[in-house]
């Protein structure tokens, strides 16, 4: 499966995924009152871009993380926080401990969350009144929009799943589908500058690039630099919406 592939190289993951804006923190930490005698749920923490920040607060954090490798980084960042955790396993499959969760949150993979556990297993492990968070990020229309239009001519030539015309889409068009009502939806901005390794290093740690045959993804890595190298200056700048998504646990 395509979930799979993020751990086949954690570090790489670690070091070129952007974090989460701070804001965005610390709006999910205030909505969820975290804190000290707080429980959180992570699920599928990654190596803990998001699960560092909530162990700051001194609440109890647990993650469930399906990648050994990403959860042994996260683990390694999680040192200095002793109420902070990460188990290996499927949270599909994961047993529920009988205590309930304040937070239950999930960060940028929700879509690879099997849709039948995805919203019932979560708001099970809640509180009454606790928060289900699901936090997404998205790549905008922004930044360096001309290379992102002219860029596609690239995937179109070394990747078959491109769709032809393909353009980024302005952020006032994404709207994230999620299997439940939203309560509140919060929405942050932010421009990456890259350079043109920079860039290849982040799109090796998309599980779409690192399908790709190797020769194919050559050919796209090579395309790329050299739009990038030649007709950008060596720097790009990409433009990244996410949205924290919250529902209530009602009881």
């Amino acid at each position: 499966m395509l979930r799979d592939i993020f751990d086949e190289d954690a570090e790489l993951y670690d070091r070129v995924r952007p974090g989460y804006p701070e804001g965005l923190v610390a709006d999910l930490v205030a909505r969820a009152g975290l804190g000290a005698g707080r429980r959180v749920l992570e699920i599928a923490p990654g190596t803990g871009q998001l699960t560092v920040p909530l162990a700051r607060t001194g609440a109890e954090v647990t993650g469930v993380e399906l990648g050994p490798a990403m959860a042994a980084v996260a683990r390694r960042k999680l040192a200095g926080y002793s109420l902070a955790r990460v188990e290996v396993g499927e949270f599909e499959s994961w047993a529920l401990p009988p205590e309930p969760y304040d937070l239950v949150v999930i960060a940028t993979a929700y879509h690879w969350l099997d849709p039948a556990v995805r919203v019932r297993k979560p708001m099970e492990a809640l509180r009454p009144g606790g928060v289900f968070a699901v936090v997404t990020t998205d790549h905008v229309r922004g930044g360096t929009p001309e290379f992102f239009d002219e860029v596609q001519a690239v995937y179109e030539r070394w990747d078959p799943a491109t769709p032809p015309g393909l353009r980024t889409q302005d952020e006032q068009l994404v709207r994230t589908e999620v299997d439940f009502e939203p309560e509140e939806v919060r929405r942050y901005l932010r421009d990456i500058t890259y350079t043109s390794a920079q860039y290849l290093d982040v799109l090796r740690s998309y599980s779409g690039h690192r399908a790709l045959s190797a020769e194919r993804r050559d050919g796209l890595f090579a395309g790329i630099a050299e739009l990038i190298d030649t007709r950008y200056g060596g720097r790009i700048t990409k433009r990244y919406l996410h949205e924290l998504i919250m529902v209530i646990r009602p009881g």
